[in-house]
């Protein structure tokens, strides 16, 4: 797993699947969930101004080498669990730059 910042610090990863293919996604925010750690993501050419769809992954220990790797969660109601609060979060920060920058502008 590569991993790089733009001039604007936000994390871009590029991925590489088991067959090879690549996908550049930023990196929106981490969060621990019942012993695991997972990582929510968007396509790297998006903003998350646009409709998007939140991509998240679990960090685990590759076989054989331990080596930490993404990967995807099989489980539906784990998943839909991570998700709802990865939203929540996702938006009360959102939510929180919107109230500094209209503080800042005097409104």
């Amino acid at each position: 797993m590569k991993e790089n910042q733009n001039e604007y610090g936000n994390d871009i990863l590029t991925l590489t699947d088991d067959d090879g293919n690549t996908l550049e996604l930023e990196h929106l925010d981490t969060l621990e969930y019942q012993g695991d750690t997972y990582m929510a993501f968007i396509p790297a050419e998006m903003s998350v101004e646009d409709e998007y769809e939140l991509m998240i992954l679990r960090v685990e220990p590759e076989e054989g080498t331990g080596e930490e790797i993404l990967a995807t969660i099989e489980d539906e109601d784990l998943l839909q669990a991570v998700f709802q609060i990865f939203s929540e979060r996702l938006e009360n920060y959102f939510e929180e730059q919107e109230q500094e920058e209209l503080s800042r502008e005097g409104y």
